[in-house]
């Protein structure tokens, strides 16, 4: 058996769901804008510096210089440096 629907009833059900689906879309928004807690590493801007890191190292720069040119503390680039190292390492 087949429940019978007027017009009415259907334009109601259409402007519930059109309702839910605005609610659903603003979560989706609200989730695909949100920050993700803790150090995003390897994300572009820590590419971008890494590899500011890597040309001056190779250059001769101290840590204070290249620390300073990128803006970022000195244990960060002694960070970038262990990194280095390691993938030098494993290259070899």
């Amino acid at each position: 058996m087949q429940k019978v629907i007027t017009l009415e009833e259907a334009l109601k059900r259409i402007e519930e769901l059109e309702n839910e689906n605005t609610e659903l879309r603003e979560e989706l928004e609200y989730y695909k804008n949100r920050k993700l807690s803790g150090r995003q590493k390897h994300n572009a801007k820590w590419m971008a510096i890494y590899n500011d890191f890597v040309a001056g190292y190779e250059s001769g720069m101290t840590m204070i210089e290249i620390a300073r040119r990128n803006n970022v503390s000195e244990r960060t680039i002694y960070r970038y440096k262990a990194y280095y190292d390691k993938i030098k390492e494993n290259g070899n």
